[in-house]
């Protein structure tokens, strides 16, 4: 009985001796885990800030940027912005308009979209139309801290610099019917009028009804809608959201013809056979500066203030 008792107790001991090997190696397996897995976490944050963070612009006129070709004028806080003229002189004209070009657009635009407009009326109604391109598009400098509120003083800036007089047009194509809105409430004594075609909206607008809105937003193809999703709640990720190749891309960013009806495809196609001369120019300062920063920057009626509707109504 004895001589039993200390077989068991040698085999106990023996299973706990070979135990004890696995355990100290499972350990060591366990911190090598831990250690490539928190050097795989710093490499994906590593690259995940690389990927979202934006390249520097090719702005024009400088070293390794596009030449300056355009009119410009240097705005107060020393920025460029280029700009063209049509229609009759300024000094004899009787409708004085600043045009505001769209979404991946440039200065040019107007040219498009007027080409059927008659010679005849341009010359008798006295029209002079004045488009720049837009901080970041075209050969106009970006505009890093643009705000709802400085493009509309800058549209002022460069009024006074050509000699508009006092009051002016404002006409917003698209996306640039939200820098409408903006001269509608921060430059409201400089307008002799101001007019909206096709413009964007942002379906975030608290004054909209939810189920209008919802029902407009819903109307989108599926990679336009994630596109807003990302600019509007995770701006930071806007840039890597528009570059990367996991998901289909945003129908405007690739011109995507299938989300236009066929009537507007029938005009579209007569505005694309002029834009085919100058399309080059819209994005040669880099897509960030320019088309990106439109999809974050979505104007908000919530600012306006109370007697913002009285102003407009007095002048």
């Amino acid at each position: 009985m004895a001589a039993g008792t200390t077989r068991k107790i040698s085999a106990a001991s023996a299973r706990a001796h070979t135990r004890k090997p696995k355990t100290k190696s499972s350990s060591k397996v366990s911190g090598w885990l831990k250690k490539i897995l928190l050097v795989g976490f710093v490499g994906f944050l590593a690259w995940a800030y690389q990927a979202a963070r934006p390249p520097p612009p090719k702005t024009c006129g400088s070293a390794d940027g596009p030449p300056v070709t355009a009119s410009r004028v240097q705005l107060k806080d020393g920025r460029y912005l280029a700009y063209q003229e049509y229609g009759v002189a300024k000094d004899i004209a009787k409708h004085k308009i600043v045009f505001l070009h769209g979404f991946d657009s440039c200065r040019h635009d107007v040219a498009a979209l007027t080409a059927n407009l008659s010679p005849d009326i341009v010359e008798s109604k006295g029209i002079y139309i004045v488009s720049f391109d837009r901080p970041g598009y075209g050969e106009s400098d970006p505009h890093p801290t643009r705000t709802v509120k400085s493009l509309a003083f800058d549209i002022e800036d460069l009024a006074d610099q050509l000699g508009l007089g006092s009051k002016f047009y404002v006409v917003g194509f698209s996306m640039g019917g939200q820098v409408v809105w903006t001269c509608l409430k921060y430059i409201p004594h400089r307008l002799a009028g101001a007019a909206l075609l096709a413009p964007v909206v942002n379906y975030w607008w608290p004054g909209i009804p939810s189920n209008m809105s919802g029902e407009a937003y819903n109307l989108q193809p599926a990679q336009d809608q994630w596109a807003l999703r990302v600019a509007h709640y995770m701006p930071w990720l806007t840039y890597w959201w528009n570059t990367q190749k996991l998901f289909p891309a945003s129908s405007v960013i690739s011109h995507n013809p299938n989300v236009f009806s066929q009537q507007d495809k029938e005009v579209m196609m007569k505005y694309f056979g002029v834009r085919k001369e100058y399309q080059a120019l819209v994005r040669q300062q880099g897509e960030y500066e320019s088309l990106h920063r439109d999809y974050d920057w979505l104007w908000d009626l919530g600012i306006w203030s109370d007697g913002f509707e009285e102003s407009i109504l007095r002048k």
